[in-house]
């Protein structure tokens, strides 16, 4: 009886024990919870997207109708309320999504014939050879208005001058948004469902202005001004450094050449140009500085009225113009969002900068646009900024130690390392994603911005305010020769940089589910306080070994039928048709993360064998084969799959090889085959998308 009571007792003390531990941990980790509810928001939101099939259309609601009285009635108990509010928020980001692809426009039957599109002009962007337009309401052949919509390159040689808000008419050759370059690649046509866009094509005539007409809205009047800025840059800045410089006070990047946005990419000084939290934050930074100096020198201001908050709204006022200027891209919305939180800190004297910030500035942009959270641009961002902020919460101490050395030399030791430890956060923590969509890291990225950024804040920038101040004058050159010699040094920077030895490295493709764990590895380790969010490491870990788990395919064919790629013996062989598209081949190989590719039939000995009529692949000798036919008269029926960019002519006795050829590509898209040692599996890109609103249906 006694040892009984013992056991019963130690039992009791140990749950007093783990009981005593967790309240501990939660008031150690005491308002460390709200972050996460947006990043359970993206989970629903990323849950959404990755059904095969489209929900129930009141799904959504009904779902968050019960969420929310789920939370209702655990409400007093705090464990228990905490993981109804992560429900509550996931259901609250698929519901989002939902209603966000039922509000967009319906998608457009687009002609497949040269036909004559007649459109009020929305955008005109300057290419490095001639002109891009976007047209909205455009009529095919004078028939009715269309609800997305076009974006139409103009022939290099047309004298036409479009402005925004002028009505043109032109002959073009049109096609829906490419489809992706193979299964589970960039979803071009999701992104353009969301963004309004139902059409590219280029012009076959001039193109001819019907009527000019002022901008009508603030968003035609913004975009006129955006040309207009840009085109007084290319005036004063008519070499390479025009377009860069009208990229950073426009946010039009189209202009930029190849060459120079490779610079900047292989560099890790992309970031540069894609307008974010570093250009708002010099541009509200000199903003506040220039009022507040001013009211300094104004005594009855600097006696009388609060300088520090007139300051800051006026910083507010003025990164809201250049949010919009710059075109309201989601980095910037998510910079200014949390510029607002950090100007209302300032006003009240709270903390500026701090999770909690993050979280809501993640929160309204994920309902705002949902389908956001799948692309590069918002989840490199707001991974940057969490490993900022936690990082420099985390190393603040060390820091500060640093800056306490005084004099110059303390001083300037601490802007280094501050710069570089900015650049090595923001760096690393967006890596991943960048590894995931692009398929390459930077490696020399720290070098680059340590000695980039400095020339960005002190020169470029101000200098570009200045400009923008100048040109009601006229006289924008004063301030715009100097922004080009701070550009032309930051473009020799990534030059220099990225033409180091082994400055890319390149990453194989990797898992949808490995990119998740990163990412919640990242959130594990950023948002929590204690020493639990060490736990985090391991995940990030995991996720990032992903690739090694599974194995990329081994035959890729193209979804227009001029491009099909075997990897065979750490090698990349392609058939190229007249007219393949080089994004598709750049694709594959950065999906493969392998170098030039090889000619096909011309093969050395190995697992693929060729011969005139085609190439067969067989991982083990008697195993399963792949055929991809050259001659689609010639095809092999002893295969397991028989492919071919032509349709197949040759009958085979049944039951025959699983058959992918022309008719299937146009009917399905691009095709991906993996060949193991006992069997072979085929996908395509429509059975991987599913039926979705985004994805066209099969063509007639």
């Amino acid at each position: 009886m006694s040892g009984g009571t013992a056991l019963y007792g130690a039992s009791v003390s140990r749950r007093a024990a783990v009981a005593a531990a967790l309240q501990d941990w939660l008031a150690a980790e005491r308002g460390r919870f709200v972050p996460w509810l947006p990043a359970f928001m993206a989970a629903g939101n990323v849950l959404y997207f990755s059904l095969p099939g489209e929900p129930p259309g009141r799904l959504g609601t009904a779902a968050l109708l019960l969420a929310c009285g789920f939370a209702a009635a655990l409400w007093r108990w705090q464990v228990p309320r905490a993981a109804a509010l992560c429900l509550l928020a996931s259901v609250l980001g698929f519901t989002a999504a939902q209603l966000a692809t039922a509000r967009a426009p319906p998608p457009m039957k687009v002609p497949r014939r040269g036909t004559v599109v007649t459109g009020r002009v929305r955008a005109v962007e300057p290419l490095p050879a001639g002109l891009r337009i976007t047209l909205d309401a455009a009529r095919f052949d004078d028939g009715p208005p269309q609800p997305r919509r076009v974006r139409i390159r103009l022939r290099s040689e047309d004298p036409a001058l479009p402005a925004t808000g002028d009505v043109l008419r032109l002959r073009a050759r049109l096609s829906v948004p490419a489809p992706p370059a193979y299964p589970g690649g960039w979803d071009l046509q999701r992104d353009d469902y969301f963004a309004g866009l139902g059409a590219y094509g280029y012009a076959l005539t001039r193109a001819a202005v019907l009527a000019h007409a002022r901008p009508d809205g603030v968003g035609a009047w913004l975009q006129a001004l955006r040309e207009t800025i840009a085109s007084r840059i290319e005036a004063v800045l008519p070499g390479e450094e025009g377009p860069i410089c009208a990229t950073l006070l426009t946010g039009a990047t189209a202009a930029i050449p190849e060459a120079d946005r490779a610079a900047f990419r292989d560099s890790g000084l992309a970031h540069l140009l894609a307008i974010a939290g570093l250009h708002i934050g010099i541009v509200m930074g000199l903003v506040f500085g220039a009022v507040r100096i001013a009211l300094a020198a104004w005594e009855r201001a600097a006696l009388r009225w609060p300088c520090k908050t007139i300051a800051a709204l006026a910083a507010l006022a003025g990164g809201g113009f250049y949010m919009l200027l710059t075109g309201a891209h989601v980095p910037i919305i998510r910079s200014f969002a949390m510029a607002c939180l950090v100007t209302l800190g300032v006003v009240v004297g709270r903390r500026a900068i701090s999770l909690r910030g993050l979280a809501v500035a993640m929160a309204a942009l994920l309902l705002a646009a949902p389908a956001q959270a799948m692309g590069v641009s918002f989840q490199m961002s707001f991974s940057a900024v969490l490993a900022l902020i936690s990082g420099y919460e985390a190393l603040r101490p060390a820091l500060s130690r640093l800056h306490a050395t005084g004099g110059w030399r303390g001083w300037a030791l601490h802007h280094l390392a501050t710069l570089a430890l900015t650049s090595f956060l923001a760096g690393t923590a967006s890596a991943p994603f960048a590894a995931y969509h692009f398929g390459q890291v930077q490696i020399y990225n720290v070098l680059a911005n340590v000695a980039a950024v400095p020339i960005t804040a002190a020169l470029i920038m101000p200098a570009g305010l200045i400009a923008l101040a100048l040109m009601p004058l006229h006289v924008e050159a004063l301030a715009l020769l100097p922004m080009g010699w701070g550009v032309a040094a930051v473009l020799w920077i990534g030059r220099t940089v990225s033409a180091l030895p082994s400055a890319v490295l390149p990453v194989p493709h990797g898992p949808a589910w490995g990119l998740a764990v990163v990412a919640l590895g990242m959130a594990w380790l950023g948002l929590w306080r204690t020493r639990v969010r060490l736990a985090g490491v391991p995940v990030i870990l995991l996720g990032l070994a992903a690739p090694l788990f599974v194995r990329p395919p081994d035959l890729l064919l193209a979804a227009d039928g001029r491009l099909a790629a075997v990897r065979a013996d750490g090698v990349m062989y392609v058939v190229e048709k007249s007219g393949a598209s080089g994004f598709t081949l750049d694709a594959w190989r950065r999906m493969w993360a392998a170098g030039a590719p090889r000619a096909l039939p011309d093969v050395p000995e190995g697992t693929l064998a060729c011969d005139g009529g085609g190439c067969t692949l067989r991982r083990a000798p008697g195993g399963p084969a792949v055929r991809l036919a050259l001659d689609p008269s010639e095809a092999d029926c002893a295969a397991e799959v028989l492919a071919s960019l032509e349709p197949i002519r040759v009958p085979c006795p049944l039951p025959g090889p699983a058959v992918v050829g022309r008719f299937d590509l146009w009917r399905n898209g691009a095709y991906a085959i993996w060949l193991d040692s006992a069997r072979v599996r085929v996908l395509s890109d429509r059975d991987a998308r599913g039926n979705r609103p985004w994805v066209p249906p099969p063509p007639d």
